[in-house]
């Protein structure tokens, strides 16, 4: 093992020509642990009793939900900082105000936690009533992949919304990895979503979706061009309310509107517009 000082000094200065470290430093990365232990916290807190092994009951459920959200403030405004002042070192923009922002946006998120536990709820009601397999709302928190998905989603878009950087591709591909369902964080999507089996579900950054959709495994809702001079522009469809789309469609382009009530069959590609009511399947015209 002698020559093994010669290989960790090879090793340490590839750190310096190639970088891809994060050391602990002012000018750190966002943790990808702590990221993950903050959205456990959150849906604990959303879901309280559903994720956890502990003993929660009415005398102790105060002392846990405060003792969780002094731990998602303080822990959740450390990465959000670190994403900021990255951001700005970037930019060559003054960091000084980082802290009290990267406060106030985490303290907004814990605000919106009544709002997340409501579109949950409508998520998991569009589950329960969606599926026939599902025999009842504690089901669909328990072991529904869809239903973790979109409440991962929907931490990740307020994140998203408010710009913060990083965290929020951290936290949809934290669950992509759980579930197969890749949703990028900028996706507006509208309540009661059942995402149903879910495995390789694509929706992406410009998706536009409505109220009471439903999708099922395979779908892609992407984008015609991935060329980098559109990365502000829309690229993605926009699927109006009540539409359902079947295993394995692919809907792709920011112009292209899926009208309200639709009904698109499995294996379709699609790239023009849906007129509303319409039903798209192999073989239709």
């Amino acid at each position: 093992m002698s020559n093994l000082d010669d290989k960790i000094e090879n090793i340490l200065a590839s750190y310096q020509r190639f970088g891809g470290i994060n050391l602990t430093d002012d000018n750190n990365f966002p943790n990808r642990q702590s990221v993950f232990a903050v959205l456990a916290d959150l849906e604990n807190v959303i879901f309280p009793g559903f994720r956890e092994d502990s003993c929660l009951d009415n005398a102790t459920i105060r002392f846990i939900t405060g003792e969780r959200l002094h731990r998602i403030a303080k822990n959740l405004t450390g990465e959000v900082l670190k994403a900021i002042k990255y951001i700005c070192l970037m930019n060559q923009r003054d960091g000084s105000g980082c802290y009290k922002y990267s406060e106030q946006i985490v303290l907004a998120l814990i605000d919106e936690i009544p709002e997340f536990r409501r579109l949950a709820l409508t998520d998991a009601k569009a589950a329960l009533e969606g599926d026939p397999a599902a025999r009842s709302i504690e089901e669909v928190i328990l072991s529904y992949p869809g239903l973790e998905a979109m409440i991962v989603h929907r931490i990740a878009y307020f994140l998203y919304t408010k710009g913060v950087p990083i965290i929020p591709r951290m936290m949809s591909e934290y669950v992509h990895g759980k579930t197969g369902i890749d949703i990028h964080p900028g996706a507006t999507i509208g309540e009661e979503c059942f995402i149903d089996h879910g495995t390789g579900v694509v929706i992406g950054e410009t998706c536009v979706i409505g109220k009471h959709v439903k999708i099922y495994q395979g779908v892609t809702l992407g984008a015609l061009s991935v060329k980098k001079l559109m990365a502000d522009k829309k690229r993605h469809p926009t699927i109006e309310d009540n539409v359902t789309i079947y295993a394995g469609a692919t809907i792709l382009g920011g112009d292209t509107v899926i009208g309200e009530g639709s009904v698109i069959g499995g294996n379709m590609w699609i790239t023009e517009s849906v007129a509303p009511g319409s039903r798209v399947y192999k073989g239709s015209n």
